[in-house]
């Protein structure tokens, strides 16, 4: 009987808005015939960034593309491993032979060393290997000396995790995102000068060892055979990659996410510009950090894709709305002891719906 090869995996992480889900969107639209598989952690029942995702599955059924995407809701892989993480790898090391990889993105906040460490175990490490961490830089977030396009709102989700030391700086955490890399991507290279791209650059080495590579991107935008098949096998010396927040991880099960809100809020069509001003003053108004969601614009025959950071909102019609399909908007809000029926309402009126 041959035995199978282990199922290489790429672990892709940084800061929210750096441009993680951009690249494994480039990722999946460049596979070539690969067969790819992926784990998506994120806040938000509904799982928008894994709607997003399943738009790059062409060529594939429904059925297909819902299979290929694995959504841990809860939004900290760290702390999943003890629950949803290891079913999922589980299905998928039983289904390795129809894979020929797995890439998972974690949430803005979750620290890469754990999830890597539950490589080491030995139902995964027997069939999975890390092939290497990814790790997303903002590059003119860097420059600014905030490493966060957003650092306000990163920083008021930080203080909600009672798995981070609250009292350290944003950089810390950045620093850490960093300890785990085997490769890092200044990403938004385009958006700064070739001044500020090196001291980022040199500030960025300063956290790595010599081996680990340094590479600039615009939105991702970058070969596949770059990527993968870097064979890091990060499992094995992640042990030895020393991070800030090592303790935060020894003994503990105090691992409470409830301080978080998600809300999920359906609506008819709605105009774009209404919508938008609409959720930005949701966003002053109730100190929301995430939008995310599509919505049905009238006379429009395309979905608008919205994701919003802090008052900034990215927006672009991703696909045709289906023949059969209901033209709703549907919204994902996430923030701190959000009242769902008051935020609907508020949208409601703004919009006159």
């Amino acid at each position: 009987m041959k035995t199978l090869a282990k199922l290489p995996v790429t672990i892709v992480t940084g800061f929210l808005g750096s441009g993680k889900t951009t690249l494994l969107r480039h990722m999946l639209d460049n596979a070539q015939g690969r067969r790819i598989a992926v784990i998506v952690n994120e806040f938000g029942e509904l799982g928008i960034d894994g709607e997003i995702l399943k738009q790059c599955s062409i060529g594939c059924t429904e059925e297909e593309a819902n299979g290929r995407v694995y959504e841990l809701a809860n939004g900290c892989l760290c702390c999943t491993v003890q629950e949803e993480f290891f079913p999922v790898m589980r299905e998928l090391v039983a289904r390795r032979g129809d894979l020929d990889h797995i890439l998972i993105e974690t949430s803005g906040l979750a620290l890469p060393k754990p999830l890597v460490q539950a490589f080491q175990w030995p139902e995964i490490r027997s069939a999975c290997t890390v092939d290497a961490v990814i790790t997303v830089v903002d590059s003119p977030a860097v420059a600014a000396g905030t490493f966060a396009a957003f650092p306000d709102q990163v920083d008021a989700q930080r203080k909600l995790d009672p798995n981070l030391d609250h009292e350290s700086p944003l950089h810390e955490l950045f620093a850490d995102q960093l300890a785990s890399a085997d490769l890092v991507i200044l990403n938004k290279s385009d958006l700064i000068s070739a001044e500020d791209l090196a001291r980022v650059r040199l500030e960025v080495a300063e956290e790595l060892p010599p081996a680990v590579k340094i590479i600039e991107a615009s939105s991702g935008r970058l070969p596949l055979d770059v990527l993968i098949g870097l064979g890091a096998g990060s499992e094995e010396h992640i042990d030895g990659r020393h991070s800030h927040h090592d303790h935060h991880h020894e003994g503990e099960d105090d691992h409470d996410h409830d301080a978080f809100d998600s809300i999920s809020i359906d609506l008819p069509q709605a105009d774009e510009a209404l919508l938008l001003d609409a959720l930005t003053q949701l966003v002053v108004q109730h100190g929301i950090l995430r939008v995310k969601g599509f919505a049905a614009i009238p006379n429009k025959p395309m979905r608008l894709l919205i994701q919003g950071v802090g008052t900034r909102f990215d927006k672009h019609f991703d696909r045709a709305w289906a023949a059969d399909e209901a033209r709703i908007t549907r919204l994902v809000l996430i923030g701190q002891d959000l009242d769902a029926a008051g935020l609907e309402a508020q949208l409601r009126a703004a919009l006159s719906v």
